[in-house]
């Protein structure tokens, strides 16, 4: 029995003088001839010549994604085959440059049982680069205007989307792009390159880009590379680039200096001033701030790098991976109606991850998996919530005050040297009834220090406005304006 077969042959980017004998030849010999679409230079001419042909122009009007239209053309392609035996299809271009469906073909012929034979076809891409004069060599990438990303676009490299069907395609691939380049970055709209009377090449701001009148079937985008600082300021690899070369013998003294341990403090620093942002409800600070914490995750994963251990390549797809594990009922085959459930699924991921590095969970403490550089009031926080899971934990918060009462009166009696002692076991009582009330100590003192820090302003402003300094001034009159401040603040 002959095998079914589908020849899938290209137009190329131009009129018939331009397409390959051999492909005229297929064309001209076909039984049964299919089009992607009719919307081609070559089309009228093979007309004109008495070929016969059936294009897929009206499934595009049956669907609302191109996705959906692809599809659709390749199950009626192999219904067709099935019938005939053998047909010839034929695209714009060249059949394995920017062909959604012919990848769908390939993919998905050996399960028909139907043989996917690839002909010849000049891509648009040769006129292109001959008519803006581009040298391939200095890199270039190849994208689709239906399907395009953000992270896709690299400003360094000449950069073709292909596929602009219209205005609304172009519309997307306008706010994709200002997502990383000016909005009056000037980019090229090229139609029917190559095409004898027909050829459009023209050159707009970015933010005109969906402005023009002139697309179609033949249509792409042509983004000129840039090492403008504006763009590469906005790359994660550039980042990473200047973060090498501080460190690089011809860097700076400074941070070529640095170790872990030497900028250990610095992480800490740097977190804290975040979170100053968020108190302070400051978008902008946060930014700057988030910034700078960053810079100290590069330094250390570039030490690291030095070193031999890791990249920050390899941090981020240890977090990629982590985050996709233990997210389930989001990447996998798990649900999770509320986040209690999700939650749940956490937890048990990470269990699962601990018996995976030879982690006995049920010879463990129960205290275990507390970071122990914390601050003290959340450290202690901590502590007391995971003893109270196992049960160990008062019944009534009437007893907590008794508990805080008694190590404040145990503070009182106690001897210099016992003082620290004391002192940390009233705070922790302390800490245990501001479990108790449903608050988190550490935020609770945090607004207890700001409080103080205003009212203390407060005072600061008074002397000011009188001419005066501490000095001359006593307590009793900054009492009275500190009380003057609790109304006031």
């Amino acid at each position: 029995m002959k095998n079914k077969t589908i020849t899938v042959v290209g137009l190329g980017a131009g009129d018939l003088d331009q397409l390959p004998y051999g492909i005229y030849r297929t064309l001209k010999a076909a039984k049964q001839l299919y089009l992607r679409t009719k919307e081609h230079p070559v089309v009228a001419e093979l007309i004109a010549e008495g070929i016969t042909i059936e294009s897929f122009d009206d499934v595009y009007e049956q669907h609302d994604t191109f996705s959906d239209v692809y599809t659709d053309i390749v199950e009626r392609l192999f219904s067709r085959v099935n019938e005939a035996g053998s047909l010839v299809y034929a695209v714009p271009g060249h059949p394995l440059v920017a062909e959604r469906t012919v990848q769908l073909l390939l993919a998905e012929g050996p399960n028909r049982g139907v043989e996917i034979e690839i002909g010849g076809g000049q891509s648009f891409i040769d006129p292109l680069f001959a008519r803006l004069h581009i040298d391939p060599i200095e890199g270039f990438s190849l994208l689709d205007g239906t399907a395009l990303a953000a992270h896709q676009v690299s400003p360094g490299l000449h950069t073709i989307i292909a596929q602009v069907y219209d205005a609304f395609v172009a519309s997307d691939v306008k706010l994709t792009l200002m997502e990383v380049l000016p909005d009056d970055y000037e980019v090229t709209v090229a139609t029917a390159v190559g095409v004898t009377g027909q050829e459009i090449i023209e050159t707009v701001p970015l933010y005109e880009l969906d402005r023009l009148d002139h697309f179609g079937n033949l249509s792409l985008v042509y983004v000129p590379p840039t090492k403008d600082e504006k763009v590469s300021y906005r790359q994660f690899s550039y980042l990473k680039e200047i973060v090498a070369i501080l460190r690089s013998p011809d860097g700076c003294p400074w941070d070529r200096e640095q170790t872990h341990q030497s900028i250990r403090k610095n992480l800490i620093e740097e977190t804290y001033e975040v979170l100053e942002t968020i108190d302070d409800d400051d978008p902008d600070a946060m930014c700057e701030e988030l910034g700078d914490l960053l810079m100290q995750i590069m330094l250390h994963s570039q030490m690291a790098a030095e070193d031999g251990y890791f990249s920050v390549d390899d941090v981020v797809a240890t977090l990629n991976e982590k985050l996709v594990r233990r997210h389930p009922h989001v990447f996998g085959e798990k649900s999770a109606n509320d986040s209690e459930e999700a939650l749940a699924n956490w937890q048990e991921i990470k269990a699962q991850e601990k018996a995976a590095k030879g982690i006995d969970v049920t010879v463990q403490s129960q205290l275990a998996g507390i970071p122990r550089d914390l601050p003290a009031l959340m450290y202690a926080y901590k502590l007391q919530k995971k003893a109270a899971q196992v049960g160990f934990d008062w019944d009534d918060i009437a007893d907590v005050f008794k508990k805080v009462e008694e190590e404040y009166h145990e503070l009182q009696e106690a001897s210099e040297e016992e003082r620290a002692g004391e002192l940390g076991d009233l705070l922790f009582a302390v800490v245990n009834l501001a479990r108790f009330l449903g608050l988190d100590p550490e935020e609770a003192l945090a607004l207890t220090n700001n409080k103080f820090k205003k009212r203390f302003s407060y005072i600061e402003g008074k002397l000011q406005e009188a001419g005066r300094t501490f000095e001359q001034t006593d307590l009793q009159e900054m009492d009275k304006w500190w009380e003057e401040a609790k109304h006031e603040t």
